[in-house]
């Protein structure tokens, strides 16, 4: 963390932190009285229940309601106040390095294609938030969390269930870009099904064989055109891919080269989880690592970022001597 970040810190966020934490502390006590009350009422319920000869279950439905619901109602004002906090920390030190932050943002502009071209699975329910955006190298990118679920059906309920939960990475190379490769995982054993191409968004592929035998096991790639998709796959852009799934503890990283903006186009989806959050509001909220952690984050993308315009700027220079 440079000098600026910290100064950052110091003289602005833990001030205005501190000045929260009488409030935090009041709606801390807050939950844990209705929580109590929640536990003084349930066991009287269940209680009566019991004197009245009801069978089990509801009896306990009665011990779990109570406390539940006491929780619940008592926690909304900490977590309208840990929205705020997590609302001004994000936008804070995005603009410090540079970025912008939305909290709440519309669906990503490629959201679409991104599902069409097998970077997401597809859903009924989706949650974006948490949008960065900014330029590096002359690159634009931005960056959305999102929360994506299916709804399932049983014989007595509807419900969802999370599908996918993590980051969706948009960068617009300062170059062109021909055609379109899309970087799957591997399928294991179904890849013989699919050695002949696959269709993504209405656009019928052919299957592209990577150099690296380490990089063959972990991911499947289909393309428009052969030549062009082993021009932008070089081993040090697929190691760069494989490295945002550890930097950004996540999984299951795919991505997409697309000419559809008119330059090149650099699409990226990663199971990472939950990220920008301000963490637990039982701790005192000048503790500094709920600001460490966001700046790591955005840290960890911003390189990530860098890493991975990297390769194509380095295509460029060797295809220029290779033309020599």
């Amino acid at each position: 963390m440079d000098a600026r970040i910290q100064a950052l810190w110091r003289e602005k966020l833990e001030p205005w932190l501190a000045g929260l934490e009488a409030d935090r502390l009041r709606f801390v006590k807050r939950r844990w009285t209705w929580t109590a009350g929640g536990i003084v009422l349930s066991l009287i319920v269940a209680l009566v229940l019991v004197q009245q000869g009801f069978e089990l279950p509801p009896v306990i439905m009665a011990l779990v309601i109570g406390p539940v619901g006491g929780f619940m109602v008592g926690s909304h004002e900490l977590g309208k106040l840990s929205k705020r906090i997590k609302a001004e920390l994000n936008a804070t030190i995005a603009d410090a390095l540079g970025l912008t932050y939305s909290a709440s943002p519309p669906a990503p502009v490629r959201f679409r294609e991104m599902r069409d071209y097998g970077l997401l699975p597809g859903s009924d329910r989706q949650k974006f938030e948490d949008h960065f955006a900014g330029q590096r190298d002359g690159c634009d990118f931005e960056l959305y969390e999102a929360h994506l679920e299916q709804r399932r059906r049983s014989k007595k309920r509807t419900y969802y269930v999370t599908v996918f939960r993590g980051v969706i990475i948009r960068i617009n190379f300062p170059r062109k870009v021909e055609g379109l490769t899309v970087i799957t995982r591997d399928a294991g054993w179904f890849n013989g099904l699919q050695a002949f191409g696959r269709s993504f968004g209405g656009k019928k592929l052919e299957r592209i064989g990577l150099v690296d035998p380490t990089f063959e096991k972990a991911f499947e790639v289909y393309g428009s055109d052969q030549v062009l998709a082993r021009y932008m796959l070089t081993p040090s852009f697929m190691e760069r891919l494989l490295a945002l799934e550890t930097s950004l503890a996540g999984k299951n990283v795919r991505a997409a080269f697309d000419e559809h903006s008119g330059q090149g186009e650099l699409l990226i989806a990663a199971e990472t989880g939950n990220l920008f959050e301000v963490g637990s509001m039982s701790k005192p909220l000048t503790d500094p690592g709920r600001f460490s952690k966001i700046v790591d984050e955005l840290d960890h993308i911003t390189g990530l970022v860098d890493l991975l315009i990297a390769p194509a700027q380095l295509n460029e220079h060797e295809a220029r001597q290779g033309g020599d």
